[in-house]
């Protein structure tokens, strides 16, 4: 939930596990001077909808950061020099200049691993094929890391009494809530560590069963942006992955509500700082010229008319979202315009278009060559990267989308043996983007001093 809507329950059933959970913590003894033990810790996590359902979410509760506990590990020798290995399975950027995705595996034995990897590759062809994804791909590293688990599967499948001895301690039945998929975080940190800096982290179990949870605030110690979890063999369960992204990089505000829920009737607060929820109608959106103005009217990937329609953030009324429904509202939806700009921005937050690969701290001379990589665009409408050069800031037009330049080509305008600036910049014209501020992100610039 996000800070503005947070509320201590959601749902009955949610209240009476978060307080079941409070209740079985460990206390002092009646007497003794024994310390108190610690409540664990708490996390708040977004609670999957129904496997059969269109809903995208019901809602959030907060569960111990611990997953369920794991015996005394008896790994092999082969077994552990498995576990740990990292693996790049898509991309080839540089981690500075790519969004990463860590994947981890739980549930997985070692002689597993390999199934594991498969289902990574099936779970990010998932991702690429909902938009702005699909156009996006080549802003991404995925990179796997092998978690070896001592049994296959995970605790509360196929029901809530089995309990697994995996690396993760994943486990349904978490809060008393069938689909909600739970990770020991401390353990996820431990493998995510190994892997180059993760801006969003993905664990798979090994599991059929429908469920999954959205761990959408930041990791204070790793950096990430969240964990979304999911179930590696259940088809609904990718979706639950995909708009869980849509919090942890886009920023954006669930687009459902609970009818007949009480105390979610009407939202009586302040305006959301969230892009897609808001509290005014689409003629002050459009007279005030504030959240996603500049879309209204338009059709939307999503198949409705962007406008202001009522309920959303969890409440029937008192707040709007941009489109009767999406996927931060439903299930096996694509995201509505304002939230495909979301999404793109977030990309952009960790992403650069372009990448030097020729070093910039020396000076080029008569023999070298500026080598840049761009990343290509997937989109259907086969639009790129604009890649432009300039030599002390005049722009070099016939070497536009080149992605080298030998320093050859510029003799000419170096023949005063003087210390020269070349520059390249690649930006981002998509029209996906009409946010001035956003559109201002997109773009990436690479200079070198050169001389003869």
């Amino acid at each position: 939930m996000r800070p503005a809507l947070r509320r201590a329950m959601t749902a009955a059933g949610v209240a009476t596990a978060v307080t079941a959970v409070l209740a079985t913590a460990p206390g002092s003894a009646a007497a003794g001077p024994a310390p108190v033990p610690a409540v664990p810790a708490l996390v708040e996590v977004e609670i999957p909808g129904p496997e059969h359902g269109t809903v995208a979410g019901s809602g959030h509760i907060e569960v111990p950061q611990r997953g369920k506990s794991r015996t005394a590990p008896r790994l092999s020798a082969a077994e552990k020099s498995k576990d740990g290995a990292v693996t790049r399975i898509v991309g080839d950027g540089s981690t500075a200049d790519r969004v990463d995705i860590v994947v981890v595996g739980d549930g997985y034995t070692a002689d597993q691993l390999a199934d594991f990897h498969a289902d990574a590759r099936e779970k990010w062809a998932e991702l690429t094929a909902v938009e702005p994804y699909t156009t996006y791909r080549e802003l991404f590293n995925v990179w796997t890391v092998d978690a070896v688990s001592n049994q296959t599967g995970v605790s509360g499948d196929p029901d809530k009494g089995t309990v697994r001895d995996t690396a993760l301690g994943s486990y349904f039945w978490c809060g008393d809530i069938e689909r909600l998929l739970c990770v020991d975080e401390k353990k996820v940190d431990g493998y995510v560590a190994k892997a180059p800096e993760a801006d969003l982290v993905l664990v798979l179990a090994n599991s059929a069963k429908y469920g999954g949870a959205g761990y959408n605030q930041p990791s204070a110690t790793l950096g990430y942006e969240g964990i979304a979890t999911a179930s590696a063999n259940n088809e609904k369960s990718g979706q639950v992955a995909i708009h869980e992204t849509g919090h942890s990089l886009g920023k954006l505000a669930d687009e459902y509500f609970y009818p007949g829920y009480p105390g979610y009737e009407r939202y009586t607060g302040a305006e959301p700082a969230d892009s897609n929820i808001s509290t005014l109608s689409a003629a002050d959106i459009g007279r005030q010229r504030v959240k996603w103005h500049r879309w209204l009217g338009e059709t939307s990937p999503d198949g409705g008319t962007i406008g202001a329609f009522e309920g959303g953030g969890y409440f029937v009324a008192g707040l709007n979202r941009p489109t009767d429904n999406s996927l931060m509202r439903s299930n096996g939806k694509p995201f509505n315009l304002p939230g495909v700009e979301a999404m793109i921005a977030g990309f952009y937050r960790h992403a650069k278009p372009v990448t030097a690969l020729t070093p910039t701290d020396r000076t080029l001379r008569l023999r070298s060559t500026a080598k840049v990589a761009v990343p290509r665009l997937t989109g259907a409408d086969g639009r790129q990267l604009r890649v432009r050069w300039h030599l002390d800031g005049k722009e070099l037009k016939h070497l536009a989308g080149r992605t080298e330049v030998p320093v050859t080509k510029l003799t000419k305008r170096l023949l005063d043996l003087r210390s020269h600036t070349l520059t390249v910049t690649v930006d981002d014209r998509t029209r996906a983007v009409r946010d001035p501020k956003i559109a201002a992100t997109l773009k990436s610039t690479v200079s070198w001093k050169v001389r003869l």
